[in-house]
């Protein structure tokens, strides 16, 4: 086949003359195999707009360059670093607090009566309520995007209303729920075994925190202190005193106490009183008044102690106790800079500790923010890197630099987008911004090749430029709006995954948007630039044979299997569909799995362990004892040194609270730097620690990232406690025969035993009620409150009670 050589002649326009550029002729000889069907055969376009007032002005893209790079480093100066995104919680809760009274109790005479009076509460969606041991807890949801300052007012007046609450029961808190962020936890571990001590430095330590600007700290481990007087029934009987006469006594002896002020006609002086107790000594001294007007002081007639109230959880690290820090980051609060508050605060103070006690900073949540946004830094270098690597091999090297400058100038605009609209950078939106690398960098790769295809077939730099943005624009335009319109719906999800997934299409969209104003309005004033250098290869240079190369596979190689493809409709259509079967028989086989929110394997390790109510706390603290054993068993016989933190908590799980409740908490190593898996260590650890008598649950597992609860949550309601606990033994004994599941368990645990107490006729006839003998039941077994005193950030009890000796065994009963 023959083909003469085509000659194209391009006449500039009057204004491509001003700018310096003539008209050119140029000859092009043509490949063999070119077809004429792919002769230029283009209507011209006609300049005008803002495409072609920016192609044509030297200095206005450059501007709006150096404007958007602005712009991004002032909203990276300006955006908050954290773990999630921002949102607002829409709950609000009630607690009241009972003390001494058993969950039934709760429910009729606290739980029910606030229920009916906060049913109706405007704008609400859910309420949730839950009775347990001496306190009721009222969850309230209410409708997205509701004003919850007065929601809060309202349910503090309809609390204000309720006029049955029982008479020993605390005043209702109210308050509305706000989510902390955790930036790292802190241990505090003392070898010599002082918690007074470690309660002293870590109080210290807090206000230092706080004043760095940490927002909150939260601590574990560290007892609830109360002043305890202990007084026995012998010393009480001997002196004709009771548990509440004595306590009337301590609140009035014991008191700092404003009287006015006198001296009117003279100078002004305050009157007060300066006699609260605030040590166990000062307490041991007061004097009391005892029978026949005698003065005793309270440490003869009892024993006064300061100490950790009965049960109180706490902590053991490698054998020795701890207490550890929790700090939290509020809304306003970024994730690095906290972070950086912590590490500078800890090598400052580490030098400073007594012999014997050290620091040790664990599950840094922080570090997976700062990881996450140096593999969007390196990702977007590499990126970078292997764009113009790829481009050069298609395009002039001056082309492909200015398209690759398209991504870092996109995603500074972004940023100010994000910041404007009110995002942040966390987990989520760094997430839309890895996946949004590829949108970036499309859009000026289409434009940039048009318009270097263009000036290779003899089309003048800004002609080629402008034009190539000209007929580029409306696929470009309609490409977005689809991926617009793929992402759009993700900001209709409402509650609170559609809080956290807002971030994504936000992230999406701006980066659409900064990639369009980029791609057309700056991008064709470069091009212009770039193509009026470009001069023709070189025989022999690496641009030459590229060229040559890519030509040759293109109008040879693929082109033979195009033609071929056309050729076999119905083999191509066929082999299609087949995959399209073979893909979907993946998925119906369940050969390739589906996980709804992956979630990367978790360095964290919960053994939580539930024993039956009414088991004390030695029993508890013994199997959380065997936890630990078992623990250090697996991990030398997996892979020694993959634990690097291990807490023993007695008293307490990762969830709750109580006597029979106690648990290990672990941090292993990272994934990728250890062979074992979470699996295989969770099952040999569980096999190791046994079941002993009276555990009810025992359940180890790792946290995962996503929504919230397990992987299968059901739900039972309905109105008797006792027909729902049978109904969930009864689907557990099922859901046991089923392969693969495994830590069942509910949240409505069997109760304590109970004992009924009931007037005899001689309690009657002596004046005695129900109400009178159960305060007195109360005072001896839980103590009577007496006062309530603040010591530095502590709020300490007084408590006047039977000795713990008296309180422990049933014998008391029939003594009193």
């Amino acid at each position: 086949m023959s083909d003469p050589t085509k000659t194209i002649i391009n006449h500039s326009t009057n204004n491509e003359r001003a700018d310096g550029e003539h008209s050119t002729a140029k000859t092009v000889q043509p490949d063999h195999d070119i077809d004429h069907d792919f002769e230029l055969n283009e209507k011209p376009f006609k300049s005008s707009g803002i495409i072609g007032l920016f192609a044509r002005h030297k200095v206005a893209p450059n501007l709006l360059m150096i404007i958007m790079l602005l712009a991004g480093a002032v909203g990276l100066m300006k955006l908050n670093v954290q773990f999630f995104p921002s949102f607002e919680l829409d709950y609000a809760s009630v607690r009241v607090v009972w003390p001494g009274a058993n969950a039934e109790d709760v429910e009729r005479s606290i739980t029910n009566p606030a229920e009916r009076v906060l049913r109706n509460l405007d704008s609400l969606d859910e309420m949730t309520s839950t009775s347990s041991l001496g306190i009721s807890v009222i969850t309230l949801k209410f409708k997205q995007g509701t004003n919850m300052i007065e929601v809060i007012d309202q349910v503090n007046q309809r609390m204000s209303e309720l006029r049955n609450l029982p008479q020993d029961a605390r005043s209702p808190v109210i308050e509305r729920i706000v989510r902390y962020e955790s930036i790292a936890k802190l241990l505090l571990v003392s070898e010599k075994g002082s918690l007074t001590e470690m309660r002293t430095m870590v109080r210290a330590f807090e206000r230092d925190l706080l004043n760095r600007g940490i927002d909150k700290i939260k601590f574990t481990g560290l007892p609830i202190e109360e002043m305890s007087v202990e007084l026995s029934q012998n010393r009480l009987e001997q002196f004709n005193l009771s548990l509440e006469s004595v306590g009337n006594q301590v609140s009035g002896m014991s008191s700092d106490y404003p009287a006015g002020s006198v001296g009117d006609s003279d100078s002004v002086r305050d009157l007060r009183a300066l006699e609260q107790k605030r040590s166990a000594q000062g307490f041991d001294q007061m004097s009391l008044v005892v029978e026949g007007n005698q003065n005793i002081s309270l440490g003869e007639l009892g024993a006064v102690e300061r100490r950790a109230k009965k049960d109180a959880p706490y902590i053991m690290v490698d054998g020795f106790p701890a207490i550890e820090m929790q700090l939290l980051r509020a809304e306003s609060g970024d994730t690095l800079v906290s972070s950086k508050i912590l590490m500078d605060w800890v090598k400052e103070t580490e030098p400073t500790l007594p012999e014997g006690m050290r620091l040790q900073v664990y599950d840094e949540t922080w570090s997976l923010v700062y990881q996450r946004i140096m593999l969007l830094v390196n990702n977007g270098i590499s990126g970078l890197i292997l764009v113009v690597l790829i481009l050069y091999l298609f395009m002039n090297g001056r082309v492909a630099f200015w398209v690759a400058v398209g991504i870092p100038v996109s995603f500074a605009a972004t940023l100010m987008i994000i910041y404007l609209a009110g995002g942040s950078i966390n987990m989520v939106s760094m997430f839309g911004l890895i996946m949004a690398l590829g949108i970036i960098v499309d859009d000026a790769i289409v434009v940039g090749e048009d318009a270097l295809s263009h000036h290779e077939r003899g089309e003048g730099a800004l002609q080629s430029a402008e034009g190539g943005a000209h007929r580029m624009f409306s696929p470009v335009v309609a490409s977005s709006l689809t991926t617009v319109g793929a992402f759009l719906p993700l900001m209709m999800i409402g509650g609170e995954m559609g809080n956290i997934l807002f971030a994504i299409p936000l992230v999406i969209i701006a980066v659409i948007f900064a990639s369009l104003i980029e791609s057309f309005v700056i991008l064709p004033g470069h091009l212009r630039h770039a193509l009026s250098g470009v001069k023709k290869a070189e025989k022999g240079s690496i641009r030459y044979r590229l060229d040559q190369g890519i030509d040759h596979l293109r109008h040879h190689q693929f082109r033979a299997v195009v033609r071929w493809v056309l050729a076999h409709r119905a083999i191509t259509l066929a082999t299609t569909l087949a995959m399209m079967v073979f893909v979907m028989g993946l998925l119906a086989g369940g050969r390739l799995g589906f996980v709804f929110f992956p979630s990367p394997e978790s360095t964290k390790l919960y053994a939580d362990a539930r024993f039956v109510a009414g088991t004390s706390s030695e029993v508890s603290a013994r199997y959380a004892e065997n936890l630990y054993r078992a623990l250090r068993e697996t991990e030398q016989a997996l892979e020694p040194g993959i634990v690097k933190v291990a807490t023993v908590h007695y008293n307490k799980t990762s969830k709750q609270t109580g006597p029979n409740f106690s648990g290990v908490n672990i941090e292993l190593v990272e994934p990728d730097q250890r062979q074992t898996r979470n699996a295989e260590f969770i099952a040999q650890w569980q096999a190791r620690a046994g079941v002993v008598p009276g555990l009810d649950v025992l359940t180890i597992e790792s946290p995962r990232s996503g929504p919230p609860g397990s992987d299968v949550d059901i739900r039972l309601s309905g109105a008797d406690p006792l027909l729902l606990k049978q109904a969930s033994l009864d689907l557990q004994a099922v859901l046991t025969q089923i392969a693969g599941v495994s830590g069942i368990r509910d949240d409505l645990p069997y109760g304590r035993d109970q004992l009924i107490y009931q007037l005899t006729p001689q309690g009657k006839a002596l004046g005695l009620t129900y109400v009178s003998l159960g305060r007195q039941l109360s005072d001896a077994f839980s103590g009577r409150l007496v006062q309530i005193f603040t010591d530095a950030e502590d709020e300490i009890e007084v408590r006047v009670q039977y000795p713990r000796s008296e309180q422990s065994t049933l014998a008391t009963l029939n003594r009193m």
